[in-house]
């Protein structure tokens, strides 16, 4: 690349963008599964997730002429993914199903199995469903309660899997959203250090007026 036109457009080994693409994929999977296709809801998920994915990739190849626009599509995938985060919440909250603690162990045993796929995902919830039988009222999975044969398969249809797996998406997007908030930083303080493309056009111009004179 020039010393105008610097290195851009790495945004697949952004963890941001990593991160937000499971996201994505995790919800796709979800809304499909317990969302009705129909709904508004559904779409704007699946939307908001992808919006998030997008404008990281977006922004970053946009960052070789304008570093002012990469960190402007970074806040957008930012606030789309603060508005997915409210839709899972509204999830839990409208279904009665219990929304985890900040000091949830299920939310850090899930970070520490750094999941890259949706399947991996989904592999966890049902390892923890499996494991620790129902949830309690709390979030926490620890206490087992042994329900009825009959009743069993209803409320793990009904409760448990939503409740795990809205639960698991959220934790994601809080991951998510915090390596936003530190690549938005670290953009807002490039930006102000070393100016954007303007800049950069005046101090090779003004590098080659020297080397001219010379």
């Amino acid at each position: 690349m020039s010393e105008l036109i610097p290195k851009h457009g790495g945004y697949r080994k952004l963890k941001s963008f990593q991160v937000a693409q499971l996201v994505y994929d995790v919800t796709v999977r979800f809304c499909n599964r317990y969302i009705d296709r129909r709904s508004r809801t559904h779409d704007q998920m699946v939307q908001a997730a992808r919006s998030g994915v997008q404008n990281i990739a977006e922004g970053s190849q946009a960052s070789a002429t304008s570093k002012k626009m990469e960190l402007k599509l970074t806040q957008v995938a930012r606030a789309s993914l603060e508005e997915l985060k409210l839709d899972y919440e509204d999830f839990l909250r409208q279904r009665g199903l219990a929304q985890w603690e900040r000091d949830n162990p299920l939310r850090q045993a899930l970070i520490d199995q750094r999941c890259r796929t949706a399947d991996e995902v989904a592999a966890w919830v049902v390892k923890v469903v499996k494991k620790s039988g129902q949830c309690g009222q709390d979030g926490r999975c620890g206490q087992i309660r042994k329900p009825s044969t009959a009743s069993m398969a209803s409320t793990l249809s009904t409760r448990i899997y939503p409740e795990l797996s809205a639960n698991a998406a959220l934790t994601l997007l809080t991951v998510a959203c915090s390596l936003l908030d530190r690549q938005v930083e670290r953009l807002a303080q490039d930006f102000e250090t070393q100016g954007g493309f303007t800049e950069r056009l005046y101090r090779v111009r003004s590098a080659k007026r020297r080397r001219q004179g010379q």
